[in-house]
C-alpha cells in the first residue's frame, strides 16, 4: 500500500493520493510492512516515531517524492524577538512548546564529554548557521571571538539562556549584530530527534532522499543510549540514503547502543568504576541480551550529504555491526570546537565488526573516522580523507599549545582494537593519516600523504603511578561471541604496495611540529613525518620467532617474548619528497630526487586529485596481495577476509580497475593520470 503526506494539504486527510495525511508521524502510526510512504515537500516540524517494523521481503519504505524537498526538522520558527540594545535581542518561550525534554534546560552530558564544557542541547539558528552558546549575559553583549572555531568570525554571534521559573518561560538573548532576527529566518531546536523509533527492534526501515536537520540531540558516548537525529535504535536492516542530514547539536546518524539503565553513562554519575571497565560491563551486558547478527545491525548507510554535527556525523556502538557505510559525503563535524570530549569525529565508532566503509569522502572533520575497540573484520576502502585536523588559520605558540593539541586530528584512528582491521585503496591526504593505538592493521594499496602518529602508546588509561593497561575484546570469526580480553603489544601490522609522499607543512603546523618534538605522551607521539619509519624497531616474523626457539612454557628462564612487541610487515612501497621507510622493508621503491605534487580541487561535478606521480612511479614493482599474504591477526586468530569468510584478492583499484599480472604498481590507482575526478 502507498500512504501519502503533504504539509501543504488544506486538511489532515486519510493517507490516499488524492486525501493525503498532513504528518508523517500519522502515516508511521500505520505502515505495516510492504508499505511506502510517498511524502511530497514541505518542511515537517516533528519527531517521527515509527511504530512498525518491516521485514526482510517487505521494508517498510519513507520516501520523499522530490529528493531533498521534504525536510524533516526538530526546530521551529521563533519571532517576536525583542531588541533590548545594539544588536541583542530577547525573546521568551513558553515551556509548554517543548513536549519532550526543555533543551534549554538539558545540558550535554555523559561520559567522556569535557565536563569543564557548559553547554546545552538546544541551539539558536540564524539563516540555518548556529550560533555560539556563551553561559553569561555578559558574553552576549561583549562577545569574545574563538580562534579555535574552524569560523571564527561567526563565533561574535552568541546566545545565552535562562529560566523564568514564575513564568514558567525559557528566555533566550542573543546578539544577532546587524541581523533584525524578526525578518530573518530564526530556529531553535524544540525537538531531540528527528527520525527515530522509541521502541526497540523496529526493524527493515527505509529513509531515502530526505533533508533532516536541526535537533537537540545528546552526547553520545558508547557507554549511554546513544542518540542521533536519524537512527534505527538497536534493531535490524536499516537503509539510510540520498538524505542530507545536518546541523544535529551533537550526532546526525546513530547507529548505536540501546539503553542500559544500570550502566547508562555510568562512569560520569557513579564515578568510582573506571569508564573503560563501565565499557566491557556493557559489551558484556548486551552479549547476554540480544546482541547477535540475528538481531541488529546489518544497516546501509549510502549516498548521503552528513555536515555540520557537533559531535559525529555518524555514531555507533554495539548496533552498527554487519553495516555498509558507502559513498557519503562527511564534512564539517566538530569544526565549531564547541563540544569537547573523547568521542568526537566525523564517524566515531566502537565495535565496528564487519563493517564496510567504501568510497565515502570524509573531510573537513576536526577527525575523519575513528574505529575505537573492537574493529574486527572492520574494511576501509575506496574513500577519500582531506583537511582532517587543525584549520587554515590557526596559529600555535608556548601559550596556546595546548588549546591547540585539542583538536590536532588525523584521517583516521584506530584505538584498543586487535584487528583484523583492512585499510585499503584509500586517499590519506591530511597532515596526519593514521594514529596506531591499536595492533592488528593491515594497510594496502593506500595513498599516504600524513603521518603515522601514537604508534606504541595510547592503549593504556590515565594512571599516574599504578599500571592501567586497557584489556579489549576480541570476538568469534565475524560474530558477537566476546572470545577474550587483551591487553596491547603493538605491532602485528603489515604495509603492502602503498605509496608515501612527504607533503610541506604549513607553517604552523611546522611550528607544532617543532614545539611538540621530542615531546610524545602516553597518548600521542606528535609525529609529523610521513613513512613507516616508526615502526623501525620493531621486529619481522622472523626476528619474533626466533624467540621462541628452544625450551619454552613456563619453566623458561625468561617469558618476556609473550609481551614483546608483535612483528611488523612491510613489502612493496614507494616513499617520495623525503618519505621515509623502515631499515627492514623488502622490494621498497625510493625516489629522493624527485618532487612529487598532490593537490584536490573541488570543482561543480566533483572532487579531483591533481598529481605528476605517473612521471616517477614505476610500474610492476612487487607482487600482487591477497588475504593468503596478509596471513591473521594475531590475537582473534582471523584472516584479512570478506565478511563472509570467502578470501580477497586486491586486484582492482580505487576505481574498480583491474590490476593485471603477477606484480602490480604500488598504490590505489592502476595508472595515475596529471588529473582524474576521485569523488
Amino acid at each position: 500500500m502507498k500512504i501519502y503526506v503533504d504539509a501543504q494539504a488544506p486538511f489532515d486527510g486519510d493517507g490516499s493520493k488524492h486525501r493525503p495525511f498532513k504528518t508523517i508521524q500519522a502515516a508511521a502510526d500505520i505502515a505495516m510492512p510492504g508499505d511506502k510512504v510517498r511524502v511530497f515537500p514541505g518542511v515537517y516540524r516533528e519527531n517521527v516515531n515509527p511504530k512498525h517494523a518491516g521485514t526482510a521481503d517487505q521494508r517498510i519504505v519513507y520516501e520523499s517524492v522530490e529528493p531533498l524537498k521534504a525536510i524533516i526538522t526538530g526546530a521551529e520558527v521563533v519571532k517576536d524577538w525583542e531588541k533590548t540594545a545594539d544588536g541583542i535581542w530577547q525573546v521568551r518561550i513558553p515551556n509548554s512548546m517543548f513536549s519532550e525534554r526543555n533543551p534549554y534546560t538539558t545540558k550535554i552530558f555523559g561520559d567522556w564529554f569535557d565536563a569543564r564544557i557548559l553547554a546545552h542541547t538546544g541551539e539558536v539558528y540564524l539563516n540555518d548557521k548556529a550560533l555560539y552558546e556563551v553561559n553569561t549575559l555578559a558574553e552576549v553583549k561583549q562577545p569574545v571571538r574563538n580562534e579555535k572555531s574552524w569560523d571564527p568570525d561567526f563565533t561574535i554571534y552568541t546566545w545565552y539562556t535562562e529560566q523564568d521559573t514564575a513564568a514558567d518561560e525559557t528566555i533566550i538573548y542573543a546578539n544577532f549584530h546587524d541581523f533584525d532576527p524578526n525578518q530573518e529566518n530564526v530556529e531553535i531546536n524544540v525537538r531531540q530527534s528527528c527520525f527515530y523509533p522509541q521502541a526497540e527492534g523496529i526493524g527493515y526501515i527505509t529513509l531515502k532522499g530526505f533533508g533532516v536537520t536541526k535537533a537537540a540531540t545528546q552526547w553520545a558516548p558508547p557507554t549511554a543510549y546513544q542518540e542521533g537525529m536519524v537512527g534505527p535504535h538497536w534493531s535490524k536492516g536499516w537503509i539510510i540514503e540520498e538524505c542530507e542530514i545536518s546541523h544535529s547539536k551533537c550526532s546526525g546518524i546513530s547507529l548505536g547502543k540501546y539503553l542500559q539503565p544500570n550502566n547508562d553513562n555510568k562512569w560520569s554519575k557513579w564515578k568510582y568504576k573506571d569508564g573503560t571497565q563501565t565499557e566491557r560491563d556493557v559489551i558484556c551486558q548486551a552479549s547476554y541480551e540480544g546482541w547477535d547478527k540475528e538481531h541488529i545491525g546489518s544497516h546501509i548507510v549510502r549516498r548521503n550529504r552528513i555536515h555540520d554535527c557537533g559531535q559525529t556525523g555518524i555514531v555507533g556502538h554495539l548496533g552498527g555491526v554487519f553495516s555498509l557505510i558507502e559513498e557519503n559525503d562527511i564534512y564539517n563535524i566538530n569544526i565549531r570546537q564547541n563540544l569537547v570530549g573523547a568521542e568526537i569525529g566525523g564517524i566515531k565508532m566502537h565495535a565496528a565488526i564487519d563493517v564496510i566503509y567504501r568510497h565515502n569522502h570524509i573531510h573537513h572533520c576536526t577527525r575523519g573516522l575513528w574505529l575505537d575497540w573492537q574493529a574486527q573484520g572492520t574494511r576501509v576502502t575506496q574513500n577519500v580523507f582531506d583537511h582532517n585536523s587543525l584549520p587554515e588559520h590557526f596559529e600555535v605558540g608556548e601559550e596556546n599549545v595546548g588549546d591547540v593539541l585539542q583538536g590536532l586530528g588525523e584521517d583516521m584512528w584506530v584505538e584498543v582494537s586487535h584487528g583484523p582491521t583492512l585499510i585499503d585503496n584509500n586517499l590519506f591526504l591530511s597532515e596526519r593519516s593514521i594514529r596506531f593505538a591499536a595492533q592488528g592493521i593491515a594497510m594496502v594499496h593506500n595513498l599516504i600523504a600524513g603521518s603515522f602518529t601514537a604508534v606504541g602508546v595510547g592503549t593504556d588509561n590515565n594512571s599516574v603511578n599504578l599500571p592501567s593497561n586497557r584489556f579489549t575484546p576480541y570476538h568469534e570469526h565475524h560474530g558477537t561471541k566476546v572470545m577474550g580480553f587483551m591487553t596491547f603489544q603493538h605491532g602485528d601490522n603489515r604495509f603492502y604496495n602503498n605509496i608515501f609522499v612527504q607533503q610541506e607543512l604549513r607553517p604552523e603546523m611546522q611550528k607544532l611540529a617543532e614545539l611538540m618534538h621530542d615531546k610524545p605522551d602516553a597518548w600521542d607521539t606528535y609525529n609529523f613525518k610521513v613513512g613507516t619509519q616508526p615502526f623501525e624497531e620493531y621486529p619481522t616474523f622472523e626476528e619474533w620467532n626466533r624467540q621462541f626457539d628452544g625450551y619454552c612454557g613456563i619453566y623458561a628462564p625468561n617469558s618476556d617474548h609473550y609481551y614483546n612487541h608483535l612483528p611488523v610487515w612491510s613489502a612493496g612501497n614507494a616513499y617520495f619528497n623525503g618519505a621515509q621507510s623502515c631499515s627492514k622493508e623488502q622490494n621498497q621503491f625510493v625516489d629522493d630526487k624527485d618532487q612529487v605534487v598532490l593537490e584536490l580541487e573541488e570543482r561543480a561535478d566533483g572532487l579531483y586529485l591533481k598529481t605528476n606521480l605517473a612521471d616517477f612511479l614505476p610500474q610492476d614493482n612487487d607482487a600482487k596481495i591477497a588475504t593468503a599474504t596478509l596471513g591473521m591477526a594475531f590475537e582473534p586468530e582471523e584472516r584479512y577476509e570478506n565478511p563472509d569468510g570467502t578470501p580477497i584478492v586486491f586486484d582492482a583499484d580505487f576505481f574498480g580497475n583491474h590490476r593485471d599480472g603477477a606484480k602490480v604498481t604500488a598504490g590505489p590507482l592502476v595508472k595515475f593520470k596529471a588529473e582524474q575526478r576521485v569523488f
